[in-house]
């Protein structure tokens, strides 16, 4: 298995090469549990107000590049707001 913060790694090395279920795992640790996933679309909910969610999207098995970029931003206001809390 592997770990979240290998995914990270290699997701902010290669946004394009990012498989679906890699990006899922790291959206359910970050984010917790999806709002909606059944579909294609996996609909996770953020703590800011705004735009609070990241939606994410399998496309024959890996992630789209431009919906990892949006998690890794997502990512990076958290972790800013976590410092300054």
């Amino acid at each position: 298995m592997t770990k979240v913060e290998d995914i990270v790694a290699a997701m902010r090395k290669s946004p394009k090469n990012i498989r679906f279920r890699d990006l899922c795992k790291v959206c359910d640790y970050y984010f917790g549990e999806p709002r909606q996933k059944g579909s294609s679309h996996r609909v996770y909910k953020t703590p800011w107000p705004g735009d609070p969610r990241v939606n994410i999207q399998n496309h024959k098995g890996m992630a789209k590049a431009y919906q990892v970029r949006q998690v890794l931003k997502a990512i990076d206001k958290l972790e800013a707001n976590d410092v300054e809390a």
